[in-house]
């Protein structure tokens, strides 16, 4: 018996056999990126951004295990180790300074939380596009105004000496209230600041999130009998719920990161021992005082429990089932 030999191609055949597949073909290394430069370029501002104000900073963080000099630098100056740490948790200021922390980021947590969220709902709310279109307008105007232009609105208002409110009240015959000198005050005010300031402006993400809702959803409820109120509490807050999360867990991340400027602004000699908390404590003891080392222990220290409690929150909501950031 004769063995047939395999017909080999040839011409446009041949080297057609000869080519690889298009999933075993080397791609140019480049050839990605040059594709999608335009996507590249857009995203190097955010970068660069984080890199040098984010990353590069991160450097001086060896100075809060140093006694830094600035005519020394990083290189001369004399380690010390925890040394700085150990005086932070040693002093009397330490717990002062925590509890002052903890409980405006526990009331602002409370009450400032939850308002775009109410607010977001109540805009999806309004049916008329013009009317809707201005109230946004309006709420989102305070974003736009610096810390300081508002504290000088609210002491314009709330100021003993001629301020609008007082004035009502002394002209319905009581006495005048010292809001922004009180210390039980300084609390309140600061937290009706941040949701005067804030509020609208964080309606935009849940807005967002709200517009991705199937319309259909609503329909069949309505088909169902359902009414506004049980719309939004069974089909609008649930589909919003991972945002939701997502926000609160970024939330409880910066409860150590109130921001120094409002503070520092609202704050007096005689509301200090409730508004003293660890932003100004570092400006004092950083800028003020030039104890450059312990200062940046203290912020190392808030940065380290911001990010714990990221870990933490986030790990709690992947248990309960919900996406997290992360």
């Amino acid at each position: 018996m004769s063995v047939a030999t395999p017909v080999r191609p040839r011409g446009r055949a041949a080297r057609a056999s000869t080519v690889p597949p298009a999933a075993t073909r080397r791609k140019h290394p480049g050839g990605g990126f040059w594709k999608h430069r335009a996507l590249y370029l857009m995203i190097l501002p955010g970068v660069l951004y984080f890199l040098v104000f984010k990353y590069v900073p991160m450097g001086g963080l060896v100075i809060a295990f140093q006694n830094y000099q600035p005519f020394l630098g990083f290189t001369g100056s004399e380690w010390v180790g925890f040394e700085h740490f150990v005086r932070l948790f040693t002093e009397d200021t330490f717990f002062v300074l925590l509890r002052n922390t903890l409980v405006i980021s526990g009331l602002l947590l409370l009450f400032a939380f939850p308002m775009p969220i109410v607010l977001a709902l109540l805009l999806n709310e309004v049916r008329t596009t013009f009317l809707k279109k201005s109230v946004q307008t309006i709420v989102y105007l305070p974003h736009f105004m610096s810390w300081v232009i508002i504290v000088s609105i609210f002491y314009v208002m709330l100021t003993i000496d001629g301020g609008s409110i007082n004035n009502v009240i002394v002209s319905m015959g009581f006495e005048p209230v010292p809001f922004l000198t009180d210390p039980d005050w300084l609390r309140p005010l600061y937290v009706f600041q941040e949701i005067w300031r804030g509020a609208g402006w964080g309606t935009i993400v849940y807005l967002a999130a709200i517009t991705a809702v199937d319309e259909q959803l609503y329909e069949a409820s309505e088909l169902d009998g359902a009414g506004r109120l049980r719309q939004t509490w069974h089909i609008t807050l649930p589909a919003i719920r991972p945002t939701i999360i997502v926000m609160l867990i970024l939330n409880i991340g910066d409860i150590m990161e109130l921001g120094f400027e409002h503070m520092f602004l609202v704050m007096n000699s005689l509301n200090r021992e409730v508004a003293d908390i660890f932003d100004t404590y570092v400006y004092t003891t950083g800028i003020v005082n030039g104890q450059f080392s312990y200062a940046t222990a203290v912020g190392l220290f808030k940065g380290l429990v911001g990010l714990l409690l990221v870990v933490a929150a986030n790990k709690l909501a992947k248990r309960l089932g919900e996406e997290g950031v992360y």
